[in-house]
């Protein structure tokens, strides 16, 4: 378990020989790629040291990673990345660990997966919940060309969550194209269902045993009217009892798991399994955020992303560069909201997965009967709101400005041609640097300004920015106001509220 980021870059040989020849991977025997997985924790640590981004996600999918890059033919066979916060490791895996360095910068490495960087990368994302639609259509094209290709989505526990994820799951299940997802569950959104008898039958379940037994049984049975629906059913019911499956099943999904995402050798025998298999498969792994750095395991919401890591200045210049840092537009918004909620019983706070991004940490602790995190699920977020503006409440819906774009035909359809009272904070809006296109919020002005009965406000500093806030609050229908990311201007603060 490792305490300290490294500051210098540790001794890699195993990594050093697939930068220049990654078909070594699939010769690897286990012990190797035991020994792989640790040579690339450790380089990520010391890459994001240098660079910041995302951290946490990265650490708890390195074994997943080299077992996926082990068992497939890749960049031949798909693998597609879900929002994209993990793919440090597989960026250092292929090709690209010598310009880590440059992450996040103009020209640089892009902190996503960004098809045209290589062809590793099969689909760009940033967005959440792409990922199952994306690899399903990369699976039915293999299909009609007549391509023998494995496709497999990765998706987490948080981005499971999106209507769209379940959208694809449905329609695979009828369509049955030969693909597999990987739920990377690391225990931040979905119940936990743990233990030994779990993890025996996950076992089990991912056996060549079992799977010969259960594809012998299809062959056999379905020539009997109604015996294979009968059997089907059983196994289901029988899978409910100790392991999460039931919905997948139900969905026409062959469902294995949980299974420990860390034990590699597991992971690599489990996948070899599965790739042989026909149809939709789906394997659930869970795993620890920030596996491997001890800080990022206590606190995986605190170091789901980091900022790159500045040496320590000189006492003296520390003493004389230090002043008060401006507070952070979020952090004006989050205030202004609980001084709002102190004096209106009326105000209810929304989010879509973005409590502490938008500043509402305080909040959700004080008003916890007023606060509503619907996660990643934009589209209900925005309806949400308008249900409640019907019936008497006065809500107010942070979102970043990329992720409105996603419940667009809800702003226009719900809330705007109804003429509602919802109040939108729109963060981050406007370019958002080292986040790159995916995240920057430079078409909310353009697209809310065709809407019909919305009023916009983009307020030039802090001060401005809260007194927005609550004229937004008190015009009695749909009103936006949009504001950068980071820190004001260090204007002074008029912390009065009329309700008037």
């Amino acid at each position: 378990m490792i305490e300290d980021l490294p500051t210098t870059r540790p001794a890699s040989p195993l990594m050093d020989q697939l930068s220049s020849d990654l078909t070594l991977l699939g010769q690897l025997e286990s012990h190797d790629l035991i020994r792989l997985a640790d040579e690339l924790r450790h380089d990520l640590l010391y890459a994001v040291a240098g660079t910041g981004g995302h951290f946490g996600a990265g650490l708890g999918v390195v074994e997943l990673t080299v077992a996926l890059h082990h068992v497939f033919n890749t960049p031949h066979d798909r693998i597609v990345w879900d929002v994209g916060h993990q793919t440090y490791p597989h960026k250092m895996l292929t090709g690209r660990r010598d310009r880590m360095s440059t992450m996040r910068q103009l020209e640089g490495l892009s902190g996503f997966p960004k098809r045209s960087e290589s062809p590793f990368d099969t689909f760009g994302v940033g967005h959440s919940s792409t990922s199952i639609s994306a690899a399903m259509g990369m699976a039915l094209a293999a299909q009609k060309q007549g391509i023998d290709r494995k496709v497999i989505a990765v998706i987490g526990d948080g981005a499971i969550t999106g209507g769209m994820a379940f959208e694809a799951l449905a329609h695979a299940g009828h369509e049955r194209p030969n693909m597999l997802v990987i739920l990377n569950d690391n225990q931040m959104s979905i119940g936990h269902n743990t233990g030994g008898l779990a993890t025996y039958f996950a076992k089990i379940w991912a056996s060549k045993t079992y799977i010969a037994l259960r594809e012998g049984s299809k062959k056999l049975l379905e020539h009997v009217r109604g015996a294979w629906d009968l059997a089907k059913k059983t196994e289901e019911h029988m899978k409910g009892m100790v392991a999460p499956g039931t919905m997948f099943e139900e969905l026409g999904w062959h469902y294995i798991g949980p299974l420990d995402g860390h034990d590699l050798p597991q992971l690599v025998s489990t996948l070899k399994i599965m790739s042989e298999l026909k149809g939709p498969q789906f394997l659930h792994i869970r795993t620890i955020k920030g596996k491997g750095f001890a800080p990022a395991e206590r606190d995986p919401i605190g170091y789901h992303a980091i900022n790159k890591l500045e040496p320590a200045k000189p006492v003296s210049d520390a003493v004389v560069s230090a002043k008060p840092k401006a507070p952070k537009y979020q952090d004006v918004f989050g205030q202004w909201l609980c001084d709002l909620a102190t004096q209106d019983d009326r105000v209810v706070g929304i989010t879509p997965a973005m409590c502490e991004g938008s500043g509402m940490v305080q909040y959700a602790s004080q008003f916890p009967d007023r606060f509503y995190d619907v996660a990643i699920a934009e589209q209900h977020a925005v309806t949400l709101a308008a249900g409640m503006a019907c019936d008497g409440l006065k809500p107010v819906l942070a979102i970043y400005s990329t992720f409105l774009q996603r419940g667009y035909d809800q702003l226009i359809h719900d809330i705007a041609l109804q003429d509602l009272d919802v109040t939108l904070a729109i963060d981050r809006a406007g370019l958002v640097g080292q986040d790159g296109p995916t995240h920057h919020g430079t078409f909310d002005l353009s697209y809310l300004r065709c809407i019909p009965n919305m009023v916009i406000g983009a307020p030039s500093d802090e001060n401005q920015c809260r007194h927005m806030l609550q004229s937004a609050w008190l015009h009695e229908g749909p009103a936006a106001i949009r504001y950068p990311r980071g820190e004001g201007r260090g204007a002074p603060i008029d912390s009065s509220l009329s309700l008037h």
